[in-house]
């Protein structure tokens, strides 16, 4: 009778021990999920904003394409040059931002206007500033459609272009004792340009161009 009643005491502190482990355990994970939670926000990094502070176009003409090239070429073609001054804030006070595989294009009515432009590598310091200024010129015009050649003239005609810069490339950040892997980094900003057509064409008017509204600027990293 001693003997089942001190297996009962047994089996009674071993279960004791075990919802104590148990509860040890969880107070454990929970201050665990606590600290790292603490940890992520502080240390989380911000995606970057971006802003359109400067846009050149010294060339933005459609002009018809010979007919003697044959049925199968394009009507229009488009001869482009324009730079525009992109800028890049790093919004985190804590955590530093690296940029790779930078590339950007400009394209007009959902067509591009020239050939792609390489971008450098950048590491942007927490709460810093970086300054980009691509360079977009095509060595011969670029086929457009007829629409968009005609839309073209139009807006030249009435002083008012919409091009859209897009930037593509990796982001990662380092936060404190963080750092995460490789993003695919996408920004797209609307820029409203006072353009006539004799700085379209390339004429005295060409360079530097007035922003007719603040652009409007998104960033996917």
């Amino acid at each position: 009778m001693e003997t089942g009643k001190r297996q009962l005491c047994d089996m009674h502190r071993s279960r004791r021990r075990a919802r104590l482990l148990v509860a040890a355990l969880l107070a454990a994970a929970l201050a665990g999920g606590a600290a790292a939670l603490a940890s992520y926000l502080v240390y989380r990094p911000l995606k970057p904003q971006a802003s359109v502070a400067r846009a050149a176009v010294y060339q933005l003409a459609a002009t018809a394409c010979n007919s003697s090239a044959g049925a199968g070429a394009p009507p229009y073609a488009l001869a482009a040059s324009a730079q525009f001054t992109l800028l890049l804030h790093n919004p985190s006070d804590r955590a530093a931002v690296f940029y790779d595989g930078f590339f950007a294009y400009v394209t007009y009515r959902g067509e591009m206007v020239a050939p792609p432009a390489e971008l450098p590598r950048v590491a942007q310091e927490r709460g810093a500033d970086v300054v980009l200024s691509p360079l977009f010129g095509a060595a011969s015009p670029v086929p457009v459609s007829v629409g968009t050649a005609r839309a073209l003239a139009g807006d030249c005609a009435a002083r008012r272009v919409l091009l859209r810069l897009v930037v593509l490339g990796r982001v990662r950040y380092r936060s404190g004792p963080f750092r995460t892997g490789w993003r695919d980094l996408y920004v797209r900003c609307d820029v409203n340009v006072g353009l006539g057509v004799d700085a379209a064409a390339g004429g005295g008017g060409a360079g530097d161009v007035p922003l007719l509204e603040y652009p409007q600027c998104f960033v996917d990293a």
